[in-house]
C-alpha cells in the first residue's frame, strides 16, 4: 500500500470543528510536507478549489498550482498529485506550466483531473460550467491536447472546444505525469478507463471498493489498456484503545450550530435514525472519509488496510486532524511496523 495525504489547503477537513490547529498557510504546508516525506508518506493530493467548501466560502483556501510549484522546490521525494479542473485551465498553457513544475520536482508531478462539480463557484469566477456528461467530453478533449503537447515537438489540434496550430511545449516533463481521476457515472468511468492511469474513489466499505475495482478492471481490459492504479479517500483515527478512537469520532461529528452550512443540515437529513447518523458522518467529514472505518487501534487499522489491499487498492489518500500530529502518530503506529 502507498500512503498519501490530502494537503490541508482549506485549513482542515472537519465541518464541525472551526479551528483544527492547521491553518491554511504556506508555512504550515511546507512544514507538513517536508515532515511527511521524512516519516514514510509517498504522496500528497493538493485539491483545487478557489472557494473553501469546508470552513466556509469566505475563509482562506490556498491556490493549488502555485502551492505545488513551491512544494516542488522544497521537497525531494513526495509525489505531488495536483487537482486540475479542465474548465478552469486553457490546456496548452496548462501543459507548459505543469511541465515546468514537473521539471522543478524532477519528475514527481501527477495530475488529479476533476471534471468540475461546483456550479456556483464557476459562476462566481465567470468560468464555463458544463452539464454532467459534457464535462467528461471536455475533459477528454483537454487531456488529448495536454498529452499531445507533452509528446510531440509541435502539436496541432482541431476540436470542438480547443484549437491549436503548431504549438510547442518545451521543456517537456521529465516523464509523462500519472493521470488520476474519479467519478461514478457511466460517462466518467468510460472516460477514465480509456484515457487515465489511475482511478480514485470516495471512501467506502471493502466490498463496495472491491466491486468498483473489478468493474474498472473489466472496462480497462475491454479498452485494451494496461492495468490501472486504484486509490481511495479515508479519514484515519488511530488510538491506543477502540474506546478512545470512538470518542474522537463523537467529537468530530457533534454538530456545530455556528458552522457554515448548518442551516441546511436538517433539510438535507431525512429518514431513519440510522440514515441520519450516516449522513451526519458524511456532512462532518468530506469525501465519505469515515466509511472505510480506519478508526481504532493500530492493529485494527492495519487489518482493515490489509483487506483493502486484498480488494486491489494501491493507494490511501488520508485526512487527519490536527494533521501534523496525527500523521506522525499514524506513521509511527501503522505505517512503520
Amino acid at each position: 500500500m502507498r500512503y498519501g495525504f490530502w494537503a490541508p489547503v482549506f485549513g482542515g477537513w472537519l465541518r464541525n470543528v472551526p479551528d483544527e490547529g492547521m491553518a491554511a498557510t504556506w508555512d504550515y504546508m511546507r512544514r507538513l510536507c517536508q515532515r511527511a516525506e521524512q516519516i514514510g508518506y509517498d504522496l500528497t493530493l493538493i485539491a483545487e478549489l478557489n472557494l473553501n467548501d469546508i470552513k466556509g466560502t469566505d475563509q482562506p483556501a490556498l491556490d493549488a498550482w502555485s502551492t505545488a510549484a513551491a512544494l516542488a522546490a522544497v521537497t525531494e521525494r513526495l509525489e505531488l498529485m495536483v487537482a486540475v479542473r479542465p474548465n478552469f485551465h486553457q490546456p496548452a498553457l496548462f501543459a507548459k506550466q505543469a511541465a515546468n513544475i514537473d521539471r522543478i520536482a524532477n519528475g514527481r508531478l501527477s495530475l488529479n483531473v476533476v471534471s468540475s462539480w461546483w456550479a456556483e463557484e464557476a459562476k462566481s469566477y465567470g468560468l464555463a460550467f458544463d452539464q454532467h456528461d459534457d464535462r467528461y467530453a471536455r475533459t477528454a478533449e483537454w487531456l488529448a491536447v495536454v498529452d499531445g503537447l507533452w509528446r510531440e515537438p509541435k502539436f496541432s489540434f482541431a476540436g470542438e472546444r480547443y484549437q491549436l496550430t503548431d504549438a510547442v511545449c518545451e521543456p517537456k516533463p521529465v516523464k509523462k505525469p500519472i493521470v488520476y481521476a474519479g467519478g461514478e457515472s457511466e460517462a466518467a468511468k468510460t472516460m477514465i478507463a480509456t484515457l487515465c492511469d489511475a482511478y480514485v474513489m470516495h471512501g467506502d466499505e471493502v466490498d463496495v471498493i472491491a466491486a468498483k475495482i473489478a468493474d474498472m478492471r473489466a472496462r480497462r481490459a475491454a479498452a485494451d489498456k494496461p492495468p490501472m492504479l486504484y486509490g481511495m479517500a479515508a479519514y484515519a483515527i488511530v488510538r491506543d484503545t477502540e474506546e478512545e478512537a470512538r470518542a474522537e469520532v463523537a467529537r468530530i461529528t457533534t454538530l456545530d450550530e455556528h458552522a457554515p452550512g448548518f442551516a441546511n443540515f436538517d433539510q438535507w437529513v431525512a429518514g431513519t435514525e440510522l440514515e441520519r447518523e450516516l449522513k451526519l458522518q458524511e456532512y462532518s467529514v468530506s469525501n465519505r472519509g469515515l466509511r472505510p472505518g480506519l478508526i481504532g487501534t493500530p492493529e485494527q487499522i492495519r487489518s482493515r488496510i490489509a483487506a483493502y489491499e486484498e480488494a486491489g487498492l494501491n493507494l490511501l489518500l488520508l485526512q487527519m486532524s490536527p494533521q501534523y500530529e496525527e500523521m506522525d502518530r499514524f506513521a509511527a503506529q501503522v505505517i512503520a511496523p
